[in-house]
């Protein structure tokens, strides 16, 4: 599986802080291993986003990204208001 990160992926990460950074790389490393640990509680979207997933990286950030083949790509990195 390869990790592809969108532009918006990047421009959010960019607006993190360096702790919640390293909580974002963390995840993607045990994402890398297991996209369904139960530790990053994933889980398919519905509605408007219902072709996109999403994982936590802590109680409050999530990162929301989508299946494109054999690759993922992560769309965005946000509180639960990238739900909206």
């Amino acid at each position: 599986m390869k990790i592809v990160h969108s532009p918006k992926f990047e421009r959010a990460i960019k607006k993190l802080t360096a702790s919640l950074v390293e909580k974002v790389i963390e995840r993607t490393l045990l994402f890398e291993k297991d996209a369904f640990d139960p530790r990053l509680d994933t889980h398919k979207l519905h509605g408007k986003l219902k072709n996109q997933w999403s994982f936590s990286v802590d109680r409050k950030y999530r990162i929301l990204f989508e299946f494109d083949g054999s690759d993922v790509v992560f769309l965005d990195v946000d509180d639960h208001d990238l739900y909206r």
